[in-house]
């Protein structure tokens, strides 16, 4: 049964970060416990909006005197569940307001900001400096750096700077007892021990709740980039065509795919014309630092202004109602056989598919099961695994799929994993359920099952 709220710890919060960020209303708190796709909906017991990191600490000491779990939350475009609460006796901590950022240390091209600061507004950051921020997502003006940083997202641009975990420099951070751990400094090799700034990222809030992380900046992005799109019979033709499209990867930005199916719907639902002349199975959407050498035969168009075809993806996905986004990465050379079986994986039901190329990074969209119903996910991550590939390439394990994360790490992971987690939240409260199917022991060692 869920815990009702005790007035006595609503005061204290209250006391922690104003009365006006302690909220307890029902139909205000709902939005916090929804999660983007809408499979997961609980209300909060409370959602607490901290402006710095000592009313973090502060909140979390509470927390920690009450046993009252806690589920950091950015901007709460997640995908899996894993920024919202799995029942009612939970307080959100929405960080969207920690947005504080330092100036930028031009020798280092470092800058530090709050985990409420959305890409968008850390791109802008970058941008006054003449520089930019290796990661970039659709999402860009609600995804936090902070949700970012949990998840380990990777965005567009991953096949010319890296994931989330190459732009991070060091992180600021409040364990579960309230305690800070500060490794924010800029310099550039230390290797005094364990670097708990790296684990954090991609441990989805449960080990410890970022509130403050240091960036390595970009050199600027040239202006003159080219953005093309080519129809292809099949991804095996669109790899192989990437190599003629930019000679190395220094020329490449960005190498996106979409199918023909979330092309459909897209165009649909945003009024966009179809792009080229034909239909094809897939596009081949690329950014590069020169026009593309293509054959005349291609079905090819050249425009910036193409990109809105894959960043609308989710957007248009979202108008068949509820439904299951399944993020996994296989090796280039399994995915056209994988995508031709995958309509029958998931069958009576709508599937469509998207992802970054480069990194065999498939987005996989099931609209029609219910939210409860597995059946589609354990068929598909089943064949995933079998081919060797990942169940979460970016969008993190949260509550869809720790059922499944024995399929992608063996026991002996597993438990190393449970074990760290013990150690650093001896008393499960961040983000209970999330990454493990069940809290971990108390008495958890790096061989425990």
């Amino acid at each position: 049964m869920a815990r009702l709220p005790n007035v006595s710890v609503l005061v204290r919060l209250r006391d922690a970060v104003g009365a006006a960020h302690v909220l307890s209303d029902a139909d205000v708190t709902r939005p916090y416990g929804t999660d983007w796709t809408g499979r997961w909906s609980v209300v909060p017991l409370a959602v607490v909006r901290p402006a710095n990191t000592a009313e973090v600490i502060a909140v979390m000491q509470v927390c920690a005197t009450e046993g009252l779990s806690v589920v950091p939350q950015g901007g709460n475009t997640g995908l899996v569940g894993g920024s919202v609460p799995g029942q009612a006796d939970a307080v959100v901590l929405s960080l969207r307001r920690l947005t504080a950022h330092s100036t930028i240390d031009t020798a280092s091209q470092q800058v530090t900001v709050g985990a409420g600061t959305t890409i968008a507004q850390v791109h802008a950051i970058a941008a006054a400096s003449g520089l930019t921020y290796g990661v970039d997502l659709a999402s860009r003006d609600s995804a936090t750096i902070g949700g970012t940083v949990a998840t380990n997202a990777g965005g567009v641009r991953v096949v010319r700077f890296g994931d989330t975990r190459a732009q991070v420099v060091g992180v600021e951070a409040v364990f579960a007892d309230g305690t800070l751990m500060d490794r924010t400094g800029a310099l550039p090799k230390d290797s005094a021990g364990y670097d708990i700034s790296r684990l954090l990222v991609g441990s989805e809030g449960t080990l410890a709740v970022v509130t403050t992380v240091r960036l390595q900046l970009r050199d600027q992005l040239p202006a003159d980039r080219v953005t093309a799109m080519v129809g292809v019979a099949s991804l095996g033709e669109a790899v192989e065509l990437l190599h003629r499209v930019a000679r190395s990867r220094d020329e490449l930005f960005a190498a996106e795919y979409i199918d023909d199916h979330g092309m459909q719907l897209v165009c649909q639902v945003s009024g966009l014309p179809h792009p080229l002349s034909a239909r094809w199975p897939y596009y081949l959407l690329t950014e590069t630092t020169r026009t593309p050498l293509l054959a005349a035969s291609c079905d090819a168009a050249v425009d910036r202004r193409l990109w809105a075809y894959r960043e609308r993806q989710s957007e248009a996905a979202a108008t068949l109602g509820p439904g299951h986004s399944l993020d996994i990465a296989l090796a280039p050379s399994n995915l056209d056989d994988f995508l031709a079986r995958l309509p029958d994986m998931v069958r009576p039901h709508r599937v469509f598919t998207f992802g970054h190329l480069a990194e065999g990074n498939v987005h996989i969209q099931v609209n029609g099961p219910e939210p409860d119903d597995l059946g589609p996910a354990d068929a598909v991550l089943a064949e995933v695994a079998a081919l060797g590939g990942s169940v979460s390439s970016e969008h993190g394990v949260g509550r869809a799929k720790p059922r499944y994360l024995p399929l992608t790490r063996d026991a002996a992971e597993i438990s190393a994993m449970r074990a760290i987690k013990n150690a650093m939240d001896p008393q499960g409260l961040l983000n209970p359920g999330v990454l493990f199917t069940r809290e971990p022991p108390s008495n958890a060692t790096m061989s425990a099952p």
